[in-house]
Formats: C-alpha cells, sequence, structure tokens
C-alpha cells in the first residue's frame, strides 16, 4: 500500500510518492531523467533529454486554446541529500521511507526533496490529465539546481516556444517570487604543509545546530559549525600549542553547516579539554535562543601527521577572519537580504584544505565585493579562490500578465490577495530570463519548512490549494 495514495490531488501525491522510490540527490539524476522520459514515451508525448540529464516534455493544448500563447512550467529534479546522524540509509542507492504527519509529509530519516519534487509531480500530473483546459504546456525539469543551476546553466531552450514561465520552487504558500539573488560557489583552497608534532591526539566535534537553508535561512541568527569550529580551535590555541590534523564539516554548499569535526594534536591535553568546556558555554549562552541543542565534546583521537604551527595558524585565520553570514541587508524591501555568503564545506585532504562558500547578492557588484574579500584573504595566506558555478540574478519586472493572472485567481480563491516579493535565495528563473528574451516569469508553490534538513516537511492541504490554483490559471491562459 502505498504511504500516499489516499491523498488529494491523488494524481500530484502519486507522482511525488514513485518520484521518492528513486534517488535523485544532485549528481545522481540518470535514473530518475529516465524515469520522466519513460512517462513521456508512454503518452506518446513529444520529449528532449540531454547529455546533462535535462528533460524537456511538451503537450500541445487542449481544445479551444490552440491559439493560446504556449506557458512553460518549471522545477526541478535533484534534491538535497542530508540524514540525521542514526540513519544508516544510503541515498545514492534507496528510496525515501515517506510517513505522515497530520498535514504534513516527510521522510524517516532524511530529508524529503519537497524541494523541488512537487513541482516535478505537478507538472507531471498536468502532462497526464485527461480533464484539464490548458494551452500548451512546455514542462522543463533540470538537474543540479541545488549545487550551482548547472542544469538551468547548460539547457538547450531551442525547443521552447512560450514566453511566459511558472517555475514551482517556492516555499510559501500565498508568497509568489517575481526576483531573486544571483550567486555563486567560491571555493578558498589552502595549501598544506606538515610536519612531526608529539603532542596528543583529540577529536573535537561541534553539532546539535539547526542547520537550513543558506539563502531563506541565513538571517535568522542560527549558528554555523564551520565557522564556530573556528573559534573552538582558537580557544584552545590560546590554552596550548595546537597542531590540526584535519577539520571537516557540511556536505552541501548551499546548506547552513550543524556538524564539523576536527582532529588535533595538542601539547597539553587537559587544558585543550577546559579551553572546550569553556568554549562550549559561551556558544550555548549566545546561541541560547536560535541552537538550543548545541554541544562541543572532546575524545581521544589518532594520531596521524598534522599541520606545521604556521600552516596551522594560518586555518585558524582562515575560519576565524573569513566573512560568513548576512553581509548587507536591502535598503529597498525591508527584511530581505540582498547579501550574504554560507561556509557550507570545510573538507581536508593531505595537501590542501578546502572551505567552500555559497555567495548570494541581488547586487552583482556586491557578489563581486564578497568574492574579493575572500580573495584578498586568501592571498595573504598563499592560497587562492576558485569561483564556480556563477548565476546571474533574476531582476524585477514592472509589468507582467502573468503576476496579473495569478494575483487575480488567487485572491478569488483564498478571498485575499498574495504577498509578492524578491527572495534571497536564488531560482532558475533568472537563468531562464537570460536564455529566453522577454520571458514573463512568476515562482510559486506550497507551504515548506526545514528544507534541505531531516525535519523538511510538505504540508498537504497547502499542496491541494497551490494545484487548484495552478489548474485555474492554466484554464484561464486563452
Amino acid at each position: 500500500m502505498a504511504v500516499l495514495e489516499n491523498l488529494e490531488p491523488k494524481s500530484v501525491f502519486g507522482f511525488f510518492e514513485q518520484m521518492c522510490a528513486i534517488p535523485h540527490g544532485s549528481g545522481n539524476t540518470k535514473a530518475v531523467s529516465d524515469w520522466l522520459v519513460s512517462f513521456a514515451k508512454e503518452r506518446n508525448l513529444e520529449y528532449y533529454q540531454d547529455e546533462l540529464n535535462n528533460v524537456i516534455i511538451i503537450k500541445e493544448a487542449t481544445p479551444g486554446y490552440e491559439n493560446a500563447e504556449p506557458v512553460i512550467l518549471q522545477g526541478h529534479m535533484d534534491m538535497v541529500c542530508e540524514k540525521a546522524p542514526d540513519c544508516r540509509k544510503d541515498m545514492a542507492v534507496d528510496g525515501l521511507d515517506l510517513a505522515i504527519d497530520g498535514d504534513t509529509i516527510y521522510a524517516k530519516g532524511t530529508s524529503l526533496g519537497g524541494d523541488d519534487g512537487i513541482a516535478v509531480a505537478m507538472c507531471m500530473a498536468v502532462l497526464d490529465a485527461k480533464d484539464l483546459a490548458h494551452p500548451r504546456v512546455e514542462a522543463v525539469i533540470t538537474v543540479d539546481e541545488e549545487t550551482g543551476m548547472f542544469g538551468a546553466v547548460g539547457i538547450d531552450v531551442s525547443p521552447l516556444k512560450g514566453r511566459r514561465m511558472l517555475n514551482l520552487d517556492s516555499e510559501d504558500e500565498g508568497v509568489f517570487t517575481v526576483s531573486c539573488a544571483g550567486g555563486n560557489i567560491s571555493r578558498c583552497i589552502l595549501p598544506l604543509t606538515r610536519a612531526e608534532f608529539a603532542g596528543e591526539a583529540l577529536t573535537v566535534t561541534l553539532d546539535g545546530l539547526m542547520g537550513g537553508h543558506s539563502g531563506q535561512e541565513i538571517n535568522k541568527g542560527r549558528g554555523n559549525s564551520n565557522v564556530l569550529m573556528g573559534r573552538v580551535l582558537n580557544a584552545i590555541s590560546k590554552k596550548t600549542e595546537l597542531r590540526l590534523i584535519s577539520v571537516a564539516g557540511g556536505q552541501k554548499d548551499n546548506v547552513i553547516t550543524g556538524k564539523t569535526v576536527a582532529e588535533l594534536l595538542v601539547a597539553d591535553g587537559q587544558a585543550a579539554r577546559t579551553a572546550c568546556e569553556e568554549m562550549a558555554a559561551v556558544l550555548k549562552n549566545e546561541y541560547v535562543v536560535t541552537e538550543p541543542n548545541l554541544k562541543v565534546t572532546v575524545a581521544a583521537g589518532k594520531s596521524a601527521p598534522a599541520m606545521d604551527k604556521a600552516t596551522t595558524d594560518k586555518v585558524l585565520c582562515m575560519l576565524n577572519c573569513l566573512p560568513n553570514g548576512v553581509q548587507v541587508m536591502s535598503a529597498d524591501i525591508a527584511g530581505l537580504v540582498q547579501t550574504s555568503l554560507n561556509l557550507g564545506v570545510l573538507s581536508t585532504e593531505e595537501k590542501e584544505l578546502t572551505a567552500s562558500f555559497c555567495v548570494r547578492s541581488s547586487v552583482e557588484s556586491q557578489k563581486a565585493m564578497v568574492v574579493d574579500r575572500l580573495k584578498l584573504v586568501m592571498d595573504q595566506l598563499g592560497g587562492r579562490v576558485d569561483v564556480l558555478g556563477d548565476y546571474p540574478g533574476w531582476a524585477y519586472q514592472q509589468e507582467s500578465p502573468l503576476r496579473d493572472l495569478l494575483v487575480e485567481v488567487f485572491t478569488e480563491q483564498y478571498g485575499r490577495a498574495p504577498e509578492v516579493l524578491a527572495i534571497h535565495a536564488g531560482v532558475e528563473c533568472g537563468m531562464f530570463a537570460g536564455k529566453i528574451p522577454g520571458l514573463d516569469c512568476v515562482s510559486i508553490g506550497p507551504d515548506m519548512k526545514d528544507i534541505h534538513s531531516c525535519n523538511e516537511r510538505l504540508f498537504i492541504g497547502s499542496s491541494r490549494r497551490t494545484w487548484e490554483l495552478l489548474v485555474e490559471v492554466l484554464a484561464r491562459m486563452k
């Protein structure tokens, strides 16, 4: 028995559950892409699949809509794979274990991928329906949005005739997104020199943090374990001689890191433990509201070749001096983050340490400013910064017939006006606006919470209402 089979709309949740049975983390999209192609073939729909695994599926207009302008429905097939510390699931090969809790759907022990699986499910439900009225529908399902929008960067849009697009990658019902920040991945790379050091081996772990989306939740005061570990290590270095073996935390650049582990050698183990206890108390006091489960633990470690003193000092400088978090708030839109960066992934190899940041800004010059700051620090430390996956922001359009139609239908259905706003998180609309001249675009979606985490929830009633909004908007696109 399917877990979601009694939920409405049946077609939407049916396709969503089928998708959840297929592993589809970023970079692991071949299987789900082929599944989409099989769906199109079974229904004799026109489709395109590229070498990146992007898929375009086209359904012609229903009777009476032959002369209507086509509409693009767009979402992404990849998800952020996060799991609880005690979860043994291999998300590269195993499907999700879905469950229902009241009005929400979640996955046991892992992230759910409602971002953006629910968009894919809604696109498929429209393509599969025999009783919906609509113009030509061009469903565009991209890959690797979560790691830099690489699918949208590489997709060929020549099969598309539409010049109006509904992106289904928002997570707040009744909020229509009409502008977003641009961004990139900036990787700060430091060469390492190692040398012998006689000391006690320790493993220091900082975890228990909330984590979350580095765009939507960057201004909520949550701690980043990679950054806070820098403070812990600096505190240790003040009490005893310290040599780092490694420090690592996070798996995704766009996720606020919740756990970081450092392996080190110290001259005085007790002094190091005392420093950790004192810093744990300091951090718990600072984050008493936003991070009630924060903890710092120390255990015996394994001795290994450590970084020399100069290199250890450089790593401490990186973790304590590289910028992180909100940098500038918007002067035009109250409460909107304008520029930020998130140290999402920290990793150590034998000869290199990499600190990978997700940089975001709605102002191109400030995005460049943040990268320059990273480069200035890394230049002084003898390292470098590699910038990957740079993507543009999505500018607000004063005139948007699609936005007007959505507002009209929403107001009729809900008895109130929607909120129309710009967001700090990145969406693929900017990429498509750059590829399709004159594109009129709006992003919508149902309520979700704690996306990109194992606490992720998708709201059932909100998904139903969002589907009803989509269906009525399509019906009015004559």
